[in-house]
């Protein structure tokens, strides 16, 4: 999935990232605001990930709402 279709489709988003990703705040939501590298610094620091391993989980995640 390309930066530009999470940023334009982010309020779509927000449901499924809460839904996959639990440990999101509403908070975290709003600062995301569709930006993928604040999105995986965010599941990093909730989940403990490092860097790498969070934004490997980003990229899965967008491949399975693109299948």
């Amino acid at each position: 999935m390309n930066h530009n279709i999470i940023e334009g489709n982010w309020k779509q988003l927000k449901g499924k990232l809460k839904e996959h990703w639990g440990k999101l705040t509403d908070d975290d939501l709003d600062v995301i605001e569709g930006r993928r590298e604040v999105l995986a610094g965010r599941i990093q620091e909730r989940y403990g990930l490092t860097l790498d391993e969070a934004k490997r989980h980003v990229q899965a995640w967008e491949k399975m709402l693109d299948a």
